[in-house]
């Protein structure tokens, strides 16, 4: 029986999130997920960069939130910037009884305003398509049965349609010396209504965020593209907004090659929301990185916090080629 109203509730939620504009994914290594940070990151590794992401957001849920993303960028010198391209899905309830498909491009176009300082602006276009699996997967609290489990019909009213496209536009603008960077990000510009019933506007999304990289011995010179050599710390905040609410994220890194290890500290205005660790190995060419985000919000008992794998490439570089700085930043 408790399983049961497990899906009741995991119905009745998905049913007002299908409703109502909800909150864009939320994703705990930033920076191996660049493109979804900010589309001003496109080429800014100047190789061509392959970044996948699988989260899996409150498995106590009924696994009720499951995420993959992929994404390429890399840098071309005739078009003065980066191109990019990210596919993500979500799947939300058991079996993804709501999904959202989202297919993108970006140009970042880059520039040098000073020796040791560059900008990329980016402008993203996406086409974005939301699912909702009605008759398979759906349960609502009034179907239940103590005698028979989900036997009743339910007094949900179903959408005229369970599926629905639309496009949606982002924008970037990212700045970054030898051993800083920050950047600001606005998605949804022309807020599309992703509702299934009457018209809801998907709220706007600012996120700022900003860091650093700070050798911890005097030996400032590395031997490989990714590092090896001298420990670096990375501080870093990432602060993002949307529909009213306010999220800031606040963590620090530390780069010993091939080792990366870091924590993060997210909390709302009022209330704190979790701890997130952080571990991963990082070769020239290749990372792979983990994280868990330990949930200490009132939810801590029910969600069993949040799962989250990435893998990285960096593709080489031919040797001619090399004649723009890449932007150093954290991998994960």
């Amino acid at each position: 029986m408790k399983k049961r109203l497990k899906y009741a509730v995991l119905g009745s939620l998905l049913l007002m999130s299908a409703t109502a504009g909800a909150q864009d994914i939320g994703f705990s290594q930033f920076y191996a997920n660049p493109l979804y940070l900010n589309p001003a990151f496109a080429g800014s590794q100047i190789a061509p960069r392959i970044s996948l992401v699988y989260r899996a957001q409150w498995p106590g849920l009924v696994s009720a939130f499951t995420t993959i993303s992929a994404s390429y960028d890399q840098y071309f010198p005739d078009l003065h910037g980066g191109l990019g391209f990210i596919v993500m899905n979500d799947r939300q309830g058991d079996h993804g009884a709501l999904r959202t498909t989202m297919v993108g491009a970006m140009y970042a176009f880059r520039f040098q305003v000073s020796r040791d300082i560059y900008v990329s602006a980016a402008l993203q276009a996406s086409l974005v398509n939301n699912a909702l699996n009605w008759d398979e997967y759906l349960r609502f609290p009034d179907q239940i049965s103590r005698e028979l489990g989900f036997s009743i019909p339910t007094g949900a009213v179903k959408p005229d349609k369970t599926s629905k496209w639309s496009a949606d536009f982002n924008a970037g603008v990212l700045v970054s010396g030898s051993q800083w960077y920050a950047g600001v990000a606005a998605s949804h510009l022309t807020q599309p209504n992703q509702a299934f019933y009457s018209e809801d506007l998907v709220p706007m999304k600012l996120t700022v965020h900003a860091g650093g990289l700070i050798n911890v011995s005097e030996e400032r010179r590395r031997q490989s593209s990714l590092g090896l050599g001298s420990p670096i710390i990375s501080p870093n905040i990432v602060y993002q907004f949307q529909g009213g609410f306010h999220y800031f994220n606040y963590g620090v890194y530390l780069d010993w090659m091939p080792f990366l290890v870091g924590v993060w500290f997210r909390n709302g205005v009022q209330n704190a929301d979790a701890f997130i660790f952080q571990a991963g190995i990082q070769q020239d060419f290749f990372k792979v990185g983990y994280s868990y985000d330990v949930t200490v919000s009132k939810l801590a008992n029910s969600t069993a916090g949040a799962h989250e794998i990435t893998v990285g490439f960096l593709l080489p570089v031919p040797e001619h080629k090399k004649k723009v700085r890449a932007i150093r930043c954290p991998s994960f």
